[in-house]
This record gives structure tokens, C-alpha cells and sequence, in this order.
């Protein structure tokens, strides 16, 4: 099989055309719509002006009066409180449901002040970042993953303006006032994925491995903050965007002067001492290894001695088991011959930069002239010129371009992003890619007063939600069979569109139906595969190699790759899980002794635990029938409970 590695190579590939070999070079390419400064305007004039809320309301109904269409009528107050809460949370509504002429901004805000948003949204941001909580054991360890995951949750709580978000992830060891605990936020680069690369190989072969991990790097950071495809620049010119192989290796050098490592949680004064007995430690444990290699005659005893240091050198050293964060330093990277000129060697110049040269279709081994490193030609700064980097390796050049010079594109893209998750589909619907071969934006004038007013209100993700979400556009019924036929993929939002939860947060309302869900906020990531294991989703172990067959089959993707929306497939495993699997079989006899302990209002306590309603006449007729004569049963209430934990109505959002 071949590797993940390979796999996006071959798919880059194919995307990429080397020139001279599938694709002809045609000259200058076009400057992408979403280049251009942000065009402010102001909504249009509509026919029916009771309905907008918000600006939002106007820019779309003035296209759906235009297709003559009209939107769909407001949803009930209990589908409202469920969509908000699972949209902002992930987890069903914790209160009762209450109308009146304020209801919706009081739930927004309510939903928008738990600690269960920054859970719920993190989840969404850690697929673009290839978040995961393991490695291949050939790598350097990941067992503090979790730091990154809970920064990125406490980040989302707070509203961290946007702006800083991005800058934080590339550079907290750059920015004036942060400490040690700021180093967590590097895990988007820390946690990146690395390549195994077999020393004993000559350089030549070594270069190509490092190479594909800075496209790899390149890749994400221009997916996730730009929208840009800028990794199909590595063996040419883009072949649509205004990206060229000098851009892309002006990026490439800011990569290739880093390292990944751990580093440290606090001060060097506690540090220091902890570096120095885990170093001891570590000499102590080499010991014990070279001992069970020689195997004297009292290896045991030997053993046990060192042992004994080693335990007495954690006991006497505070905080020995310190916390650390996956992060990067500044060191350019050479790959040159090793020193008894057998193999590769890795050699990382600490606290140094370098700028790569021009590597001639992508091969590291046929060099060009060096590229000095800076931002995108095609987004100049203020000096007319785009963005020199020269402080250290770059990377706080780099993020203060994407949120300045670039910061209408960024804007764009983030703004798009939200609006995907909240409506289903995005106003660019290619939410990785606004180049010339992504999707045009159906409302581009909405999306840019939407971007500039982001920026106007600080970066505040909370202003965006709240705008959104306050809007009529929003709070539309699902069922419009006139409006469904004549826009049948809702290009217009004249409705709202039925949903399937993820995984996430179907697996996270089940537990909360049957009263289980551990709602404990961060730490380190447990095995979903447990069924014991009752903490939210978010806090399941995602693992590069080995992903857990729950994940697989529930549409969760890879966790190497920058993933910017869930495929959605329906397949027999996914419904012989919900039969078969330990999860729901535990579930299913948990909600089940609850169910039996109701009394005479059993079949209504449990409608209204799981959704929120009392069961309509067939439903009830259909329960009443199948516990007849058997209510003694244990059994018998455990599979009906599974037949409500396996409804659509807790698998959808409507």
C-alpha cells in the first residue's frame, strides 16, 4: 500500500503538471477575484422589507426576489434551539426552550458563552491544521499534542481576535509579552507531519524526503490562511493563479529554517534543572539498554540499581514531568554527506535562517539561484513590494503579511468558512482553494461587506457567529418543496438545508442522551474505541498510522492532511455499527434501565430526553406494541432504546 506521503505526491502531481512534460506554459495568469481589495456596497433595496434582520437578510433576498423565490418561513422555536446549540456547541440544547420577540439573540448568546464552543469549533479548525494526538514511533513524541487542541479550544472561548489566532500559530516565540505557556500555539507547525527519511541513503535521496515536508508546510499554511493551492508552484509557475516557482521558494525557506522539537512549558529557572536531570535520566536509561544487550550474569540486580537513580533523580526534581510544547525553533536545515561519508546527515545550524534556492522542477538536487525570503509577489506591502523576511527564519513576516498585506483574502476565507458550517454549504464552495479553479463566490458582495465588517469589528469570530446567526436567512425552515425544486443545491440559502451531524457530534449526543457524557474540558486524549472512554469526541485519540476503525467508517478524515470540509457517505458499516458495536450495545442497555425506571410516563420522559418532543400517535402505538408482555425484560428495553439511539432524527440537524 503505498504511503499517505506518496499518495499526496502522486495527487499533486497530477494537479501540477510539470512544464515541457503534461502542460504548456501560456504566460501570465489571471489575477484571481479574490485578490482584489475588499469592494464595500451597500446591500440593495428589496421588495419585502419585513423580513431582513441583518444586513446578511438583504443582499440575499434581493437575489431570491430577482430569481423569484421567496425564503422559506421561520423555523419553530424548538428546531431553532436545537440548530444553535448544536452548531455552536455540538451537543444538544442544555435549557428549555423559550419564545418571545428577543428569543434568538438570548440563545446565540448563551450558546456563545459555554466553554462547549471553543470545543465544538476547535474541532473544525484542527481538521485544516492536521491535528493528531500520535505518531509512528519512529518520531519524536506527540504525548503533549494536547496542549495545542486545548489552546486552540481556550482561544475560540476567549474570541481571540482572528488576526492574533493566525499569528500565534506561526510565531508566539516572536511576539512581545508571551511566555513559555504561549509556546503550545506553535502545534500548527509543531505538529506537522515528517516524513521518515532512512539516514543510511545517500543525500540525494534525503533532499527529496526534506523537500516534500516543506511543500508539505507550504501546502497547509497557503490552504489554511489563503485559501491558495501554493504548493503547485514547487516544480513551476502556477498554472491558473498569479503564483510563481520564486514565490513558492521565497515561502519554502521560511520552513526550511525551522526545526520541530519540544520546548519547554516554563521559565528557564525551573527548566533548567529539569533539562539537566533528564539528561541524566536518559544517560541512565542508555546504560540499562547496553546492559540487556550484554547480559552479564546479574543483569537483574544492575538493573535494579540504576533504577533506583533514575526514580531518585525524578523524586528530587521539581517539576520533572513538565509539560511540553510541540514547537519549533529557528535553525536552517542542510542535508550533506555524514561524516564518515556513509549515508546523510541532518545538519540544523541553531538560531539560523536560510533561503533556498530555486529548485529546477521540484528536484532539490538541480539547484537554481537562491530565493531570498518573502511574501506572495502578488500582495504587495506598503513599500509596493511584497514583504522581505528577515528577522529570524520569517515565520512573524510571514503571519503579519497574511493578516495585513493578504488581509482581505484571509478575511475571505475565514468568513467563508464559518458561513459553510453554519449553512451547509459555503458562499465559495471550494472553501481551500479561491483561485481561478475554485468556485466564484454566489454573493460576492456579501461576502466582502461580511469580510471588511470582520475586520472593522477587531477579527471578532463572536461578531461573525452572532451576525450570522441573528439573521432571518438563518433561522429558515428546511422544508420549501417549491423553493428545493427551483434551486435544488440552495445556491440562493432559501432555505435552510437538512443536515447529517459528524461523527462528533452524533457520538456526543448519544452520550448525552443516555446521561453519560463526561463534560471535562481538556487534557490528554483518550481511546475512542474504549467504551468506557464517555469524555467528548473531541477528546478521542486521532492517530497518523493507525486510525481507529470507529473513525474511518464515520467519514473523520486523515489527520496528516489539511481537510477543509467532511465527506459524507453512507455505507453498511456505518449501519452495522449502530446494530452491532460495544458503543451502542453500552449506550443502548444504559438509557434502557433508565427508560424502565420512568414508570407510566416512560415512552414520553424518553421522546422528550432525545428529542425534545413527545411521540406522535404511530410512534407511541409502535413503542406500546413492542414492549407488550415484556416490560420485564431488560433486554427489551435495551434494544428499544437502541432503535431511538439510532433514529435519524439524532443523526440529523434540521
Amino acid at each position: 500500500m503505498p504511503s499517505l506521503r506518496l499518495v499526496f505526491l502522486l495527487g499533486a502531481a497530477a494537479l501540477c503538471p510539470a512544464p515541457g512534460i503534461l502542460a504548456k506554459d501560456d504566460g501570465p495568469r489571471p489575477v484571481p477575484w479574490s485578490f482584489a481589495p475588499l469592494r464595500r456596497v451597500e446591500p440593495p433595496s428589496v421588495k419585502d422589507a419585513a423580513w431582513p434582520k441583518t444586513r446578511i437578510d438583504r443582499y440575499l433576498l434581493a437575489r431570491m426576489e430577482a430569481a423569484g423565490l421567496k425564503p422559506s418561513p421561520r423555523a419553530d422555536e424548538q428546531t431553532l434551539e436545537r440548530r444553535l446549540a448544536l452548531v455552536l456547541t455540538g451537543l444538544p440544547p442544555d435549557r428549555v426552550v423559550k419564545a418571545g420577540p428577543d428569543s434568538q439573540q438570548a440563545r446565540v448568546e448563551h450558546y456563545l458563552a459555554s466553554p462547549h464552543h471553543g470545543e465544538r469549533w476547535a474541532r473544525h479548525w484542527l481538521d485544516l491544521a492536521r491535528y493528531t494526538d500520535q505518531v509512528p514511533d519512529w518520531l519524536d513524541s506527540t504525548r503533549y499534542a494536547y496542549l495545542y487542541r486545548d489552546w486552540v479550544v481556550q482561544a475560540l472561548n476567549t474570541d481571540m481576535p482572528y488576526d492574533q489566532f493566525v499569528i500565534r500559530q506561526l510565531a508566539a516565540d516572536h511576539l512581545p509579552g508571551t511566555g513559555p505557556k504561549d509556546r503550545v500555539a506553535l502545534g500548527f507547525i509543531g505538529l506537522s507531519p515528517t516524513y521518515f527519511k532512512e539516514l543510511q541513503l545517500p543525500p540525494e535521496i534525503i533532499r527529496t524526503t526534506v523537500a516534500d515536508e516543506w511543500e508539505e508546510h507550504v501546502d497547509a499554511v497557503g490552504r489554511t490562511f489563503l485559501g491558495l493551492t501554493l504548493a503547485c508552484a514547487r516544480c513551476h509557475d502556477h498554472k491558473s493563479d498569479p503564483v510563481t516557482a520564486q514565490d513558492y521558494y521565497a515561502l519554502a525557506g521560511v520552513f526550511a529554517s525551522v526545526k520541530q522539537t519540544e520546548l519547554p512549558t516554563m521559565d528557564d529557572r525551573f527548566w533548567k534543572p529539569v533539562e539537566r536531570a533528564r539528561a541524566e535520566v536518559a544517560s541512565l536509561e542508555k546504560q540499562i539498554g547496553e546492559l540487556k544487550k550484554k547480559k552479564p550474569k546479574d543483569l537483574a540486580e544492575q538493573t535494579r540499581a540504576i533504577q533506583v537513580k533514575i526514580d531518585a533523580i525524578k523524586a528530587v526534581t521539581p517539576h520533572y514531568q513538565m509539560e511540553m510544547a510541540n514547537a519549533v525553533v529557528d535553525a536552517a536545515l542542510y542535508v550533506v554527506e555524514a561524516d564518515n561519508k556513509k549515508g546523510t546527515k541532518l545538519d540544523y545550524k541553531m538560531g539560523m535562517s536560510r533561503s533556498l534556492e530555486l529548485q529546477r522542477r521540484g528536484n532539490p538536487n538541480d539547484l537554481g539561484e537562491p530565493v531570498p525570503r518573502r511574501f506572495l509577489s502578488a500582495f504587495p506591502s506598503k513599500s509596493g513590494r511584497p514583504r522581505q523576511f528577515s528577522t529570524g527564519s520569517g515565520r512573524l513576516e510571514l503571519a503579519q503579511a497574511i493578516v495585513e498585506d493578504a488581509a482581505p483574502l484571509t478575511a475571505r476565507v475565514i468568513v467563508n468558512r464559518v458561513w459553510k458550517h453554519h449553512f451547509g454549504r459555503g458562499l465559495v464552495d471550494t472553501p481551500s482553494e479561491f483561485g481561478n479553479l475554485g468556485e466564484p463566490p454566489t454573493h460576492p458582495e456579501l461576502l466582502d461587506d461580511l469580510a471588511g465588517r470582520l475586520i472593522e469589528n477587531g477579527w471578532s469570530l463572536k461578531w461573525l457567529h452572532r451576525e450570522i446567526l441573528n439573521s432571518a436567512a438563518w433561522q429558515q425552515a428546511s422544508i420549501a418543496p417549491e423553493n428545493e425544486r427551483q434551486d435544488p443545491e440552495n445556491k440562493l440559502f432559501a432555505r435552510m438545508t437538512r443536515r447529517r451531524l459528524d461523527w462528533e457530534s452524533w457520538r456526543d449526543g448519544i452520550l448525552t442522551a443516555t446521561g453519560e457524557i463526561d463534560l471535562r474540558l481538556g487534557g490528554p486524549a483518550a481511546s475512542v474505541g474504549d467504551v468506557k472512554n464517555l469524555r467528548r469526541s473531541l477528546y478521542g485519540a486521532s492517530d497518523r498510522q493507525d486510525m481507529d476503525p470507529m473513525l474511518r467508517i464515520h467519514d473523520v478524515p486523515d489527520p496528516g492532511a489539511h481537510s477543509p470540509w467532511r465527506t459524507e457517505t453512507t455505507t453498511p458499516l456505518q449501519g452495522l455499527f449502530a446494530l452491532n458495536s460495544p458503543f451502542m450495545q453500552s449506550r443502548a442497555d444504559v438509557l434502557g434501565k433508565w427508560i424502565q425506571t420512568q414508570g407510566g410516563g416512560w415512552l414520553e420522559g424518553a421522546y422528550g430526553r432525545l428529542f425534545m418532543r413527545p411521540p406522535t400517535s404511530p410512534e407511541a402505538a409502535a413503542a406500546r406494541r413492542f414492549m407488550a408482555g415484556r416490560e420485564s425484560d431488560p433486554a427489551v428495553w435495551s434494544q428499544y432504546a437502541q432503535v431511538l439511539l439510532a433514529s435519524n432524527e439524532l443523526l440529523f440537524i434540521d
